[in-house]
């Protein structure tokens, strides 16, 4: 099941700004999507009240919640917020407890009790504690941070890694770890560092977490985390696990592309505009044949279009299919030489040809 917090964790990302209507337009398609949960910002964040009573009457079934420091002041202001939960962040690692918030554990462990308890006082229907920083923390003391968080009210424990330092059989024990010991709802939160994010999520749901955080594309601080659209598409295409909406997936990847100014990089997964895209002889010729035999999806359930074009890499095969779908004629003996014309002039052109230009080789020829 998927949080996805483009508009909290991808808000941080340097330099990205998005109005409340780019706000609501992203919400809009994540509800689409049918994402399990919204985090839709930040306590004190300027226009989430706004967001919320916008989104509020369309939401559907997902869940909307917001992010909160661990402090109670924050927490009051979170409990009149008409939203469904309330996620609170604690870091748990010494370095942080010390450095950051100038506390010991016991201290730390007053501040989550009287946070968590405020928040359930105050009548917040689901609380979810983040145990940041949790790769670098020690493991038992933060296994008994959530124990605490249980006690005192919460209906969820996320771990948080926070510097992307675990790989997917690290992500997997410390699921296992914590799911052995707790009787709650349990959610990573992986940091991209080091390119594990998403590989990192699917491991944690394997290993039995009930939801992974993701952003669109996955933006957030530094390299981002989990990738919304590679979990969403993961879980509902190959798995068929989850019932994602993933056709119009692509749209809105390219809404958060123009709205951070996060180019999407055209072999992206999901999203890349050449995905399904084929110059390469062998391969053109066997997709004209059974296109599963080079594409693990069809391209229909991203909202995608598969492309086949000659170029320097095409061979007669490819050659003459394109003839065919274009309609021209070639006789058999001019083949060989309108193909060393269509790698020729690819080679110039540093890319495939177009149908234009093909057809006018071809004419030629």
């Amino acid at each position: 099941m998927l949080i996805d917090t483009t508009l909290r964790e991808g808000a941080q990302l340097f330099g990205a700004y998005f109005s409340i209507d780019k706000r609501e337009e992203i919400v809009l398609g994540l509800v689409r999507l049918g994402v399990d949960e919204i985090e839709l910002g930040w306590v004190g964040q300027e226009g989430l009240e706004e967001l919320i009573r916008r989104i509020r009457p369309r939401a559907a079934r997902t869940r909307l919640s917001v992010w909160s420091p661990c402090r109670e002041a924050d927490i009051r202001t979170a409990a009149a917020l008409n939203v469904d939960r309330v996620n609170i962040g604690v870091p748990v690692s010494d370095a942080h407890i010390a450095s950051r918030l100038r506390t010991d554990r016991e201290g730390l462990a007053q501040r989550l009790a009287s946070t968590v308890l405020t928040a359930t006082l105050l009548g917040i229907p689901y609380i979810s504690v983040g145990l940041e920083d949790i790769s670098r923390a020690d493991e038992e003391f933060a296994l008994n941070m959530a124990l605490l968080a249980g006690d005192m009210g919460a209906s969820r424990v996320r771990l948080s890694d926070s510097l992307g330092l675990l790989n997917p059989r690290e992500t997997a024990r410390l699921v296992e770890t914590f799911r052995a010991r707790l009787d709650l709802d349990l959610a990573v939160h992986c940091h991209n560092d080091f390119g594990m994010a998403t590989g990192n999520a699917v491991s944690a749901l394997a290993a039995g977490a009930d939801y992974a955080d993701c952003s669109v594309l996955s933006i957030g601080e530094r390299s981002g985390i989990a990738a919304t659209e590679e979990l969403a598409a993961y879980l509902a295409i190959k798995e068929e696990s989850h019932g994602y909406q993933t056709e119009g997936i692509r749209e809105l990847c390219h809404t958060v592309s123009h709205a951070a100014g996060v180019p999407v990089p055209r072999t992206k997964p999901i999203a890349g505009k050449d995905i399904f895209a084929c110059e390469s002889g062998i391969h053109a010729h066997a997709l004209s044949k059974s296109p599963a035999l080079f594409e693990p999806y069809s391209p229909d359930a991203v909202g995608a279009r598969r492309t086949v074009a000659v170029g320097g890499k095409s061979g007669r095969a490819a050659v003459a299919q394109a003839l065919d779908e274009n309609g021209l004629d070639c006789p058999a003996q001019e083949l060989p030489s309108l193909v060393a014309e269509v790698r020729k002039l690819a080679w110039e052109l540093e890319r495939p040809l177009t149908s234009l230009e093909f057809a006018e080789l071809a004419k030629r020829n």
